[in-house]
């Protein structure tokens, strides 16, 4: 678990507090103006399938991010430099052949769900199976991460007390769920899309800030130690790496909330464009975010451990004002991947067990109204494990146990998702034998791996491919032995060629929210954001250019997009 030391911030200024409290008033507030508009189930799970390419590859990226993000990808910059960089880009490959070659077929496989394709390509069983089977996992992987930004920014803000850990998590888990319930999948994703301006601008600050107080980019370069400008290092070498994309793979090609993305866009091209669009992000700000922690090496003192980093740059460097909106992008980068999971958990819930086992007559209104219902009750439990976690003591191992298993068992429900979206041959039985035989075999490796001297077996190179290689084998052999009956191939081969046939140029339906209306919610938030950034400022702090100036850029650009919403020739190419 992060440690920090005294060199935390003993506090945040009034401007800071006005700042963050309006960031958490303007998401809630998004979630508000799209209650009324969720009429259908497709409404609220999928966007009506009219969500544009740019904000649902906007959404798709925040929802890789989290609080943790910033702390821990610093703290390898800081260690080994440009490693950090390297890491993060792995995972454009992933991310470019999921865009590639299934986001077309995510868009027709599914309409409300990522798992209700997994029915009529293999059968109701493992629908289920996998439906059962994940919910648990992901509520209890959101409650780590309320867990760990509630201990994070208690510590952030020079609060001394579990009590105020609490109340971060008690905070940030309502008004995320909150937004979510009222708003479903446009809310999630229209305050994904500030959350990601919210975040530019703290990145696009802080960098510069940084080489100044280091003298300059020349400076920083020189000051690296060697290694620094190596593209792996210490822990992170080749294999590590190269198992590591693997493992993104698999997360962008069948992560629930990813593939969501995908399937809510408005035509099959632009789901694609979703994809390419997330692999041009991750190329492009992993330098402007890690490069504050290589230029702190030639100006940071007395780092006890490298994830104070972080935290120690935004105080040296950051003014009032300032300081809320790297907070605030700190609330976005886990609130963002939350309230997906979220929205993703309850669309499974909804549709694939609610509506398929319980109700499967309900109106579309009641399903709206249970899938509020359903993401109420996901973000609960969320919260309340979370405070049991922040109660208890020693989770450092607890966390790592949970990240790594999560790692054990996505493989085992990743690859016969894949199969079942790309290959005729795989069959029923052969997808449950490849589930099983990955779980097993990766639950039992990462077991043997507490044995004296097996730790190993519980790292990345090793862990992927003691999954993998099972799940591959289990599904050939099972597919082998029992394939599929002759009208089941039939209909597996009708599925496949629904997703392969040649796509129509736009696949819009004609009602639902809009680009148009996204585009001018998304400004009118921003105005506000930078309204307040610059007279809480003004008033409460004086004239402090970088706080004042972010303001204005932050007002200006809000209404350039309600200004772009209004031009209905604009919006039809938005």
């Amino acid at each position: 678990m992060l440690h920090f030391t005294a060199h935390m911030p003993t506090g945040l200024a009034i401007t800071d507090y006005i700042v963050v409290g309006c960031f958490f008033a303007v998401m809630l507030g998004v979630g508000i103006v799209y209650a009324r508009r969720m009429d259908t189930l497709s409404d609220f799970f999928s966007g009506s399938r009219r969500v544009p390419w740019w904000l649902a590859g906007t959404s798709l990226y925040m929802t890789t991010f989290s609080a943790f993000t910033f702390v821990s990808y610093s703290a390898i910059a800081y260690e080994y430099g440009f490693v950090a960089v390297t890491v993060w880009w792995f995972s454009i490959p992933g991310c470019l052949l999921s865009a590639r070659f299934l986001a077309s077929r995510w868009r027709r496989a599914a309409a409300t769900s990522p798992l209700e394709y997994l029915e009529t390509r293999f059968s109701p069983f493992l629908r289920q199976c996998f439906g059962w089977f994940g919910v648990p996992l992901i509520v209890l992987d959101d409650a780590l991460k309320l867990f760990v930004i509630g201990s994070m920014l208690k510590v952030s803000l020079g609060f001394e007390t579990s009590g105020w850990e609490i109340a971060i998590i008690v905070g940030c888990g309502l008004v995320m769920m909150l937004y979510t319930l009222l708003g479903g999948l446009w809310a999630v994703m229209i305050t994904d899309c500030v959350q990601f301006i919210v975040m530019a601008a703290a990145v696009i600050v802080l960098a510069p800030l940084a080489t100044a107080h280091a003298g300059g980019i020349a400076n920083v370069i020189d000051a690296l130690p060697d290694g620094h400008k190596a593209l792996s290092a210490g822990a992170y070498s080749w294999p590590w790496l190269f198992s590591f994309a693997v493992v993104l793979a698999l997360t962008y090609a069948t992560k629930w909330p990813y593939v969501q993305r995908y399937y809510s866009a408005r035509s099959d091209k632009e789901a694609r464009r979703v994809g390419y669009l997330v692999g041009a992000l991750t190329f492009i700000a992993p330098p402007l975010l890690f490069w504050p922690a290589m230029a702190g090496v030639s100006f940071l003192e007395n780092v006890q451990d490298n994830n104070d980093v972080y935290p120690m740059l935004c105080n040296l460097l950051l003014p009032a004002g300032m300081m809320g909106i790297v907070i605030a992008a700190m609330f976005s980068a886990t609130m963002s991947m939350l309230s997906s999971d979220y929205n993703s958990v309850a669309s499974v819930v909804t549709n694939d067990i609610i509506k398929r086992i319980f109700i499967p007559e309900a109106s579309e209104r009641t399903l709206v109204f249970a899938g509020r219902m359903v993401t109420l009750v996901v973000g609960t439990i969320a919260i309340a494990l979370a405070i049991m976690l922040a109660r208890t003591e020693g989770l450092e191992d607890l966390v790592k146990i949970m990240a790594r298993l999560f790692a054990v068992l996505l493989p085992p429900v990743a690859l016969p998702m894949m199969a079942g979206l790309l290959s005729q041959r795989v069959s029923s039985v052969g997808a449950i034998t490849g589930f099983f035989a990955g779980a097993i075999s990766g639950i039992s490796a990462y077991a043997a791996s507490y044995g004296d001297g097996l730790a190993y077996l519980s790292t990345i190179p090793y862990l992927t491919w003691i999954t993998i290689i099972p799940t591959a084998i289990g599904l050939g052999v099972g597919s082998l032995v029992r394939p599929d009956s002759d009208e089941k191939q039939a209909n597996t081969r009708s599925f496949l060629e629904g997703l392969s046939h040649k796509e129509d140029e736009r696949t819009e339906p004609q009602r639902g929210p809009d680009a148009a209306l996204a585009l001018r919610v998304i400004g009118v938030t921003c105005i506000a954001l930078g309204v307040v950034l610059v007279l809480a400022t003004l008033l409460t702090a004086g004239m402090i250019v970088v706080s004042v100036g972010t303001g204005f850029v932050l007002a200006a650009g809000g209404g350039f997009a309600v200004w772009l919403s209004t031009r209905s020739e604009t919006i039809r190419e938005v």
